[in-house]
């Protein structure tokens, strides 16, 4: 396993990285997402070559997250963590349904010359709709879970960031996915103010992990708590010393 501190440089950049590769790979599309014309329209796509491109490296810092972090984090629970990389692997499964889409997209738009445009344009609704659904469904449901709920609970049980700002992943979490189930049964609209309100906390749980993590590190004496660990059970550090009490009362009766 990899220094304590390397894991947290190495966490905190990836995280830094899934920002960057996120918004820009929205931007790089462009009117491919917003313009319900734009397959039946002419012109080169690099735009969405290079948007697809910034999402498989979103595919990849997502995944490294969780792969990074899972032999620190398996010591204080190994099931919680394994359920983190689940539900980053979940998550990333649907953001690459959603790039083929676009990508799709772009591939129609450069071989529909002669077609019936109404019917380009309806194939370009179909798979921009493709595209909402797993934006829904990954960034927008399975990362409440994984990255918000699971990996928030995680630290703050184990205490190796600030408890009071994993407090943001633990109610994050849950506000983002609660959301995402709201817009999936039509209560609310996909994009809208509501979602957008409740993903405010979820965004700032992720962005103080990535410079947390980055130029700070784990607290020190909460990783060697968890280090000095073996049983991967959910028991907060700060018990550590009552356990350690406990078990040697039992030895010397």
């Amino acid at each position: 396993m990899l220094a304590p501190r390397q894991i947290a440089r190495a966490t905190g950049v990836l995280f830094i990285l899934t920002f960057i590769t996120s918004i820009a790979g929205v931007l790089s599309y462009g009117s491919a997402l917003s313009d319900r014309s734009y397959i039946t329209g002419a012109g080169p796509d690099a735009g969405v070559l290079m948007g697809a491109f910034l999402e498989l490296l979103l595919i990849v810092t997502n995944i490294g997250c969780a792969v990074v972090l899972f032999p620190l984090l398996k010591r204080h629970n190994e099931g919680l963590a394994l359920a983190y990389v689940a539900a980053r692997i979940v998550e990333c499964t649907f953001i690459l349904v959603g790039l083929i889409s676009v990508l799709a997209i772009a591939t129609v738009r450069q071989h529909a010359a002669g077609a019936d445009a109404s019917v380009v344009a309806a194939i370009g609704t179909a798979l921009l709709a493709i595209h909402d659904w797993t934006f829904l469904l990954g960034p927008g449901f399975s990362d409440g879970i994984g990255t918000g709920l699971i990996l928030g609970w995680l630290m703050y049980r184990s205490g190796i960031v600030s408890r009071r700002m994993a407090l943001f992943g633990v109610i994050g979490g849950p506000l983002l996915f609660t959301s995402g189930i709201a817009v999936l049964l039509g209560v609310i609209p996909q994009f809208g103010a509501v979602q957008g309100l409740a993903t405010i906390p979820e965004v700032i749980w992720e962005a103080f992990l990535g410079l947390w993590l980055t130029f700070r590190g784990f607290r020190p004496a909460a990783v060697s708590a968890l280090l000095s660990r073996t049983d991967g059970t959910d028991v907060p550090v700060a018990s550590a010393p009552v356990r350690t009490a406990v078990m040697a009362k039992a030895g010397a009766a």
